[in-house]
């Protein structure tokens, strides 16, 4: 009889950052309130379409919550936030008038007119 040891394969990220978003979390955290440990991304209820994107520091790590590691620090995803975001990627864009992080969600069904929240 044998035994087989069955080998999970390491789950992908429920968001992707990119290389501008991860430079950011770098410099949030570089200038972060003392006993913030990270940043977390979650989608709370607000907006015309019903969820928004909100992105905050964490001073304690939650056991459920998704954690990405990151060049400049700690990422986390809220737990009831992931289902939401699974595939999305987050960018950081700057230019001369407006500066935030934009996300690019395969599960967003629809956008309020001024892009502040997503249905799903």
């Amino acid at each position: 009889m044998t035994t087989e040891t069955k080998v999970r394969r390491p789950r992908p990220a429920a968001v992707i950052l990119t290389p501008s978003a991860e430079a950011r979390v770098a410099h949030l955290m570089a200038t972060a309130p003392e006993g913030a440990i990270g940043v977390k991304l979650s989608t709370p209820r607000r907006g015309c379409s019903g969820l928004a994107y909100s992105v905050d520091y964490v001073n304690e790590a939650n056991p459920l919550d998704e954690k990405i590691e990151t060049p400049g620090g700690l990422f986390f995803i809220d737990s009831a936030s992931v289902l939401y975001l699974i595939g999305s990627t987050m960018d950081w864009q700057e230019d001369d008038f407006t500066a935030g992080f934009v996300f690019q969600n395969p599960n967003a069904k629809g956008s309020c007119g001024c892009g502040e929240s997503f249905t799903v």
